[in-house]
């Protein structure tokens, strides 16, 4: 390895040994190129997690690599700054591959058992920051604010001997005999390996916009289909009567069934009425599973799966119907009102024709009790990657060794984060993948 790791700035070309191998840049054709030992593409969660641990890893074997982060955004750890709420959910207190789509469960549950909640608590109490647990089981820093993670992970990744070069994009990875050319927007490098940690299509203005997929496409990599945004809002179609109820929110259960009626799966917890459509942790827990069974049907051609709500989640129709019957005479209003908002259970007596008080006939009962636990809902869309949380769909794991989280089709490369087909749902999870896919790409590079 090399000992040399000059600091850099991104307004000027990266500068060093020029690389006597290889293609020429093509970003910046008149700058050397500089031989590093591991270039990191993207700089986000899993970047600078992979930095900490490369840097780390190599430390303690005596060695002192060049390391060079590379990010496009142009304010670093963007994502870690808006997660949250502005707090960072750092991980959850119980993580489970059952927590997980996209790849398979064994495979998922591989790579978290390598680095598990406990050790993410432990390193951020190492770099000086305290997390605690709230009720959800979410872990957040105790000072409630995003930006005291991320100035640990740029701490410990710099002080790891990495160096972070933002903003400058990745332009072109091109494999070599002994290694990788990486162009970027700041000029070009030779590393030895490359760990990508892109993300994947969320949040666009992060810096993760689909480049690393591109990237690993390049190298040889499939891309998932189809790549849709995950914990994201569902948008109904205008005027429909739920956005009457803008700004209500409830503990709901959303169930997506095929059009023949099989329950495909389910999501429980608060949802929240807006303007636009649905959003809320079950919402958005159920919102990739809508899409991919969406595409998936639409182009086989078969009829378009189902999403429905049950207003009393845990509550079966059967068991509704026996309540409504019993309370024969107080009012079906009065009935409702004792486990929905006033709002909510008017509408849906007024769309089951029913009358709020009085005796409640039997058709309108059935219609009323259909309502109550499987409104269908026709949803049109979904608010895009602009606002979700995460990306459904990757690089598959099928083409990477778990225990290395290197490349089976071009040895060299890595991978970490959100590039791979890994997607959790809401709660910290997707940190919690960052922290333990960053954690053996890093070791693992560094190691090699």
């Amino acid at each position: 390895m090399t000992p040399e790791n000059k600091p850099l700035q991104p307004s000027r070309p990266l500068s060093g040994e020029p690389a006597s191998a290889g293609p020429p840049a093509t970003g910046n054709h008149n700058a050397a190129v500089r031989r590093i030992d591991i270039a990191i593409v993207g700089a986000g969660a899993a970047g600078l997690f992979a930095a900490a641990w490369a840097g780390r890893t190599a430390r303690d074997r005596g060695l002192s690599p060049a390391i060079v982060a590379v990010d496009g955004a142009r304010k670093l750890g963007a994502k870690i700054l808006v997660a949250g709420g502005g707090r960072c959910n750092v991980t959850h207190w119980r993580v489970a591959d059952t927590d997980f789509a996209g790849s398979t469960p064994p495979a998922i549950r591989k790579v978290l058992a390598r680095f598990t909640a406990d050790d993410t608590v432990a390193f951020f109490k190492a770099a000086g920051v305290e997390l605690k647990r709230e009720d959800t089981g979410k872990l957040f820093p105790v000072t409630d604010s995003a930006r005291t993670v991320l100035d640990a992970l740029v701490r410990e990744a710099t002080h790891s001997g990495a160096e972070l070069v933002h903003p400058a994009r990745v332009e072109a990875v091109v494999r070599d005999t002994d290694g990788f050319l990486v162009t970027t927007s700041a000029g070009p490098l030779h590393a030895a390996r490359v760990i990508l940690c892109t993300g994947g299509k969320s949040l666009p203005k992060s810096g993760s916009d689909g480049g690393g997929h591109a990237l690993a496409a390049s190298l040889g990599h499939s891309i998932t289909s189809p790549i849709v945004p995950a914990l994201v809002p569902l948008v109904l179609p205008t005027g429909h009567w739920i956005t009457e109820l803008s700004g209500l929110t409830l503990p709901t259960e959303l169930v997506l069934s095929s059009a023949t009626g099989k329950r495909l799966t389910a999501c429980t917890g608060s949802t929240l009425c807006t303007h636009f459509g649905l959003s809320g942790p079950a919402v958005l827990d159920i919102s990739r599973h809508w899409l991919v069974a969406r595409h998936d049907a639409a182009t086989a051609g078969t009829p378009p799966v189902r999403l429905s709500i049950n207003w009393l989640p845990g509550t079966p129709a059967g068991g509704v119907d026996t309540t409504l019957l019993e309370a024969r005479g107080r009012g079906t209003l009065a009935i409702l009102r004792e486990h929905l908002p006033d709002r909510l259970a008017r509408r849906l007596c007024e769309l089951a024709g029913a009358p709020t008080s009085g005796d409640l006939p039997r058709e309108a009962r059935k219609r009323l009790v259909t309502l109550l636990t499987s409104t269908p809902l026709e949803l049109t869309g979904d608010r895009g990657f602009t606002l979700a949380e995460a990306t459904a769909g990757g690089v598959p794991l099928s083409e990477v060794r778990l225990d290395t989280m290197e490349s089976r089709i071009c040895p060299g490369l890595h991978f970490a984060g959100e590039v791979l087909d890994v997607d959790g749902r809401i709660g910290g999870f997707n940190f919690q993948w960052a922290w333990a896919s960053g954690f053996l790409a890093g070791t693992a590079a560094a190691a090699s």
